[in-house]
């Protein structure tokens, strides 16, 4: 009927067994042994008070009463100490584990500590990316959290006990060759320490295994001014406990913490999906002399590309597909720029002027941007983008990559512009860097090669059927 999570205790550990108005503790051949009063043992008559311990580190711990030994001696004065000590804690562990905000975490695990150890104050240093020690938080026996600089204290013991995963107890600071060592914590009266490790201990599914991963998160300190105050083993025992379930809901609550940290994120994700996805146009536009069609996938929840189409006050049609997350803020530039540029080249110095404007260091976009004419001529500015594909109807390509550098690094980057001329069927193929350079399981690039074959292959004479061969 008990629920022992210890690794160290086996199904058929121990038993005890009841002859001659004794009781007799039997060790059943366990992997980490049985103890009474902190001694492994094989066979044991029981007395009473006697203190029993499943494994080496305390996987269960028994107090043996006999029934009808009511006498106040020392050693049962100590196991009523050691069990209502035991119940301070199982209530602290219970508090802690229901506690989901790390701070609140810190809170009670620092109220317990000091409540069960009668320690004045102590605190919390938890590792940070590093692995260095950082002071989360502190408190003192009336329950009150103490600030950073209120609360000082050598870093020293709990560095040392971060570092070899060891409690460490001082008695008395005055004592030896201490004293120089702490002189700061000494000057505030301090003469007895307890420092203990926070650790993370993961176990494997098998009962009789030792645990598959350790790892230390932290420490938990106390101390007092009363010399001695917390040094029985009882204490050091139950804070080990409490160190060992408290390192579990401080991870707990650091995941909690994360998780509610992503679904923001998430959200806000999908928001800018939303954003992004509403600054597109539809994918199909047609005119009296041209049918496109553009689509955007991207491969996280928000991509880098996109594309527009802008009418000029001519009556032309243009088609523009800036990459990266700055292309939000280039459509509007770049539909401004369109209606008053003497042509393509223009309208790329244009922006590139305005986005060198923004001072976003290290931020640029590569561009192609093209006007047609109701006569079939396609004059254009390619800057730095992937050379869109004119494929011919008797199936020759050309590559379009006249223009210039990517825009955005430098003011007054000279762009050149080109004429190509289309004939009835002949179609564009512009595409980003998405496609080309696709990967398959094996991390072998798609490419222009299978990209241009792909096009070659292609029986349909309208764009939507064409765009989606493609993809």
């Amino acid at each position: 009927d008990l629920h022992l999570p210890s690794a160290e205790v086996s199904r058929d550990h121990a038993e005890i067994i009841g002859a001659d108005d004794a009781y007799v503790l039997n060790d059943r051949g366990s992997r980490y042994g049985t103890f009474v009063n902190d001694q492994e043992v094989t066979k044991q008559a029981l007395a009473h008070g006697d203190r029993i311990r499943l494994g080496r580190s305390g996987g269960a711990e028994i107090v043996f009463l006999a029934q009808g030994a009511d006498q106040p001696t020392e050693r049962g004065t100590a196991v009523v100490e050691e069990i209502r000590q035991l119940a301070a804690v199982l209530e602290s562990l219970r508090a802690v584990s229901s506690a989901r905000v790390l701070d609140d975490v810190l809170t009670l695990v620092m109220d317990s500590a000091i409540s069960v150890s009668g320690a004045e104050r102590g605190f919390v240093m938890l590792a940070n990316s590093e692995n260095e020690l950082e002071f989360r938080t502190a408190r003192s026996k009336d329950r009150k959290t103490l600030s950073g600089s209120s609360f000082e204290t050598s870093r020293k013991i709990p560095e040392e006990v971060f570092s070899s995963g060891k409690p460490r107890i001082e008695t008395d600071l005055l004592d030896g060759d201490l004293a120089h060592q702490h002189m700061g914590t000494i000057a505030l009266g301090i003469r007895n320490v307890l420092c203990v490790p926070l650790r993370l201990v993961r176990y494997t599914d098998d009962q009789d295994t030792a645990p598959a991963d350790e790892r230390r998160i932290g420490v938990l300190y106390l101390d007092s001014r009363e010399k001695g105050a917390l040094l029985s083993a009882p204490t050091r025992g139950v804070l080990e406990t409490l160190a060992n379930e408290a390192a579990v809901a401080i991870e707990n609550a650091t995941l909690y913490k994360a998780a509610l940290e992503n679904i923001r994120l998430e959200q806000e994700m999908q928001t800018a999906v939303e954003i992004q996805q509403a600054l597109l146009p539809a994918g199909r536009r047609s005119g009296e002399f041209f049918d496109a069609a553009a689509e955007t996938i991207p491969c996280r929840s928000i991509g880098g590309d996109f594309f527009d189409y802008v009418d000029l006050p001519d009556g032309a049609a243009g088609k523009g597909p800036p990459a990266a997350l700055l292309g939000a803020m280039l459509l509007g530039s770049l539909a401004a720029q369109a209606s008053v540029s003497a042509g393509p080249a223009a309208t790329m110095a244009a922006a590139n002027t305005a986005l060198v404007g923004r001072g976003i260091p290290g931020r640029f976009v590569t561009l192609f941007y093209a006007v047609l004419f109701p006569d079939g001529r396609l004059t254009y500015c390619n800057a730095g983008h992937n050379a869109p594909m004119l494929v011919s109807t008797d199936g020759g390509v050309q590559r379009l990559d006249k223009g210039g550098m990517v825009i955005g690094l430098f003011d007054g980057t000279p762009f050149e512009e080109a004429d190509v001329q289309l004939h009835p069927g002949d179609f564009i193929v512009i595409f980003s860097d998405g496609v080309s350079e696709a990967m398959d399981a094996n991390e072998e690039e798609f490419g222009d090669d299978r990209l241009l074959d792909s096009l070659a292959a292609m029986a349909a004479t309208e764009v939507q059927p064409q765009l989606k061969h493609v993809f």
